[in-house]
C-alpha cells in the first residue's frame, strides 16, 4: 500500500487534473496487486468483445464492483483525501443492450460526482473518468473534453500537471 500511495504522489498538484490522475493511477495499481494474486484477471480486456469463452471475463458489474472496493481500500488508507466513496450509478438500467454501471466518488468541496470506469480498459490500466452527468449522458472518455483526462500514457509522469513543463487543463 506504501508503494501504492508513493504511485499516486506522483501527481501531487492539487488541481483537479492532478487528483483525477491520482485516482486512475490508486485503481491501476490495486488492479495490477490484484492480478498478481488472481492471475485469471488478466484475461478481462476492454469491453467485452474479444473475451466471450475466457475464464476472467467481467462485465461491467463486475469491473464497478471492484473498482468501488478498491476506491473504499484507497479511503482507507488515507489516499483519497478530497473525495468520498459514493455507492455505484447505473445508467439504462431497463435496455440490456445499454445498460451500464460506474464507480462514483464525491469531490468533497465541489460535491461534483464522478464515474471512475475501468470496463473499457483491460484489467491492470488506467480507468476512465468523467463527471457523473456527462457519464450518464453516455459520452465518452476517450472523446473530447474528456480524451485530456484519459491518456494512455508511456510514462506515469505524463499523466500530472505538475511534473512536466507542459500542463494540461480541463475543458468543460
Amino acid at each position: 500500500m506504501v508503494l501504492v500511495k508513493e504511485r499516486m504522489a506522483t501527481c501531487s498538484s492539487a488541481t483537479l487534473h492532478d487528483r483525477l490522475q491520482q485516482v486512475r493511477i490508486g485503481i491501476w495499481q490495486l488492479e495490477l496487486l490484484a492480478q498478481k494474486y488472481q492471475p485469471l484477471l488478466t484475461n478481462d480486456l476492454a469491453i467485452n468483445d474479444f473475451e466471450a469463452d475466457v475464464q476472467g471475463r467481467m462485465d461491467c458489474v463486475d469491473n464497478t464492483s471492484n473498482t468501488s472496493t478498491y476506491l473504499h481500500i484507497l479511503r482507507d488508507i488515507g489516499a483519497l483525501e478530497g473525495w468520498s466513496v459514493s455507492s455505484p450509478k447505473v445508467r439504462n438500467r431497463f435496455d440490456l443492450t445499454a445498460v451500464h454501471w460506474t464507480a462514483v466518488l464525491i469531490d468533497t468541496e465541489s460535491e461534483d460526482a464522478w464515474s471512475i470506469d475501468s470496463w473499457f480498459r483491460p484489467n491492470g490500466h488506467l480507468p476512465m473518468v468523467m463527471p457523473l452527468r456527462s457519464w450518464s449522458r453516455e459520452k465518452k472518455g476517450w472523446e473530447s473534453p474528456y480524451a485530456q483526462l484519459n491518456p494512455t500514457p508511456y510514462s506515469v509522469y505524463e499523466l500530472c500537471t505538475s511534473a512536466g513543463p507542459e500542463t494540461l487543463t480541463l475543458q468543460e
